[in-house]
């Protein structure tokens, strides 16, 4: 059997009685306290308050790049038939509003419609925005000229600007 040695029983014996009087709270000194918990909010609080509008900005730019993505597709399809058919609209006629057999189904975000003019010489393509980016319009013509118009109540202010706007400042 083995016996401990006495002077670890003895240091062991004179730590017990340096704590024996102290009351346990001493002892366990762990957690965090009410106010360092109220600075982690307050500072988790101020960096929400600079991200989520950000990050809902980023969102609804990337957005508005389905558009006019779509609509300078359109534009060099359009360009395509009228080097075939020497018209944009189906016949040529000047009752035809139609933009030949260019077409494009509505995205997530956007529908798009087409009027052509002039006897099929003209021609407008327009991307409405849908849900959240209700109030959002963006054309381009045969021309090359782009046009937005957001409207307001849209999550940006309100603009009409003879450009594809791209940011929430109303820039092109």
């Amino acid at each position: 059997m083995l016996t401990p040695h006495p002077s670890s029983t003895a240091a062991t014996r004179s730590a017990c009685e340096r704590t024996a009087g102290r009351s346990s709270s001493h002892l366990f000194n762990g957690g965090f306290t009410l106010i360092e918990l109220m600075i982690v909010v307050a500072v988790i609080s101020i960096l929400a308050a600079i991200a989520i509008p950000n990050y809902n900005d980023y969102v609804t730019r990337s957005k508005i790049t389905e558009a006019v993505g779509t609509l300078s597709d359109l534009r060099v399809r359009m360009e395509q038939y009228f080097q075939d058919n020497r018209y944009y609209n189906a016949d040529g006629s000047a009752g035809d509003t139609t933009c030949g057999n260019v077409l494009q189904a509505p995205t997530a975000n956007f529908t798009f419609a087409c009027v052509s003019g002039n006897s099929g010489q003209t021609y407008t393509w327009t991307a409405t925005g849908t849900g959240s980016m209700n109030g959002f319009s963006y054309t381009i013509n045969q021309v090359n000229g782009r046009t937005t118009t957001i409207a307001a109540g849209a999550v940006w202010p309100a603009v009409a600007q003879t450009c594809w706007v791209t940011s929430k400042g109303g820039g092109c």
